[in-house]
């Protein structure tokens, strides 16, 4: 199957076997057309307006997230993305550059700010986004750039969302937008993501992705497809 072909996606189950053939997974829209979950959904699972309205491709995040075990994060340009587990690690090299956290620091690639933010996340992980602000003194009165930071830092992967996690009413019941549980990738996937994602340089990571990606996006350029990735 390719991002070309004429397919719908109406439940999770459905959303984990598009993100394990696939390998790379849009959440949102973007410049190659096809290319997302969101130009797939099946009709009534972006956004039910019925008594009840609700956001099933919203919902099924978490889960999603939990049962195939994949990376995701704001890590095409800005919007977020499913990476499966099988493609993360090429993917996290390529955009490491080959680094873990502390050698681009220690190589004066990433600024104090940075190191300071990574170190409470790792930490604290896995933990929710306002604890994180909380614990690392970011808001009005304390540290600045804590969304600016977090973008970065998932862009560069070293930052995954884990999962999201709903406030409770009185009587037991989820409301409201579920909120993001950010982690390391390191702490996420263990063994199985840091035996894997040094093994190759990042230009032979990069070399793979560009690769498959245009297999499963036959009706786009190579051009399209590096600067998605850049």
């Amino acid at each position: 199957m390719t991002y070309a072909d004429d397919f719908t996606i109406g439940s999770q189950e459905e959303m984990i076997q598009l993100i394990d053939e696939m390998g790379f997974v849009p959440f949102f829209d973007n410049e190659i057309e096809g290319f997302s979950l969101e130009e797939h959904i099946a009709p009534g699972c972006w956004y039910d307006d019925g008594d009840n309205g609700f956001w099933p491709a919203w919902e099924w995040k978490g889960p999603v997230i939990r049962e195939s075990k994949c990376a995701y994060g704001k890590f095409l340009r800005g919007k977020a993305m499913y990476v499966s587990a099988k493609w993360f690690p090429d993917f996290a090299n390529y955009r490491r550059d080959g680094y873990d956290f502390d050698a681009r620091y220690d190589d004066g690639l990433a600024p104090r700010q940075d190191m300071d933010f990574y170190e409470v996340l790792d930490a604290n992980a896995p933990i929710l986004s306002k604890s994180l602000k909380q614990i690392g003194g970011y808001g009005r009165n304390g540290r600045k750039g804590f969304d600016t930071i977090l973008a970065r830092l998932q862009k560069q992967c070293y930052v995954v969302t884990a999962d999201f996690r709903y406030s409770m009413d009185r009587f037991g019941e989820p409301y409201g937008w579920g909120v993001a549980v950010y982690t390391t990738p390191e702490k996420m996937f263990g063994r199985k993501f840091t035996d894997a994602v040094y093994k190759r340089t990042p230009e032979e990571s990069y070399a793979r992705i560009l690769k498959h990606l245009r297999k499963i996006l036959p009706e786009a350029s190579q051009e399209e497809i590096e600067k998605i990735l850049r």
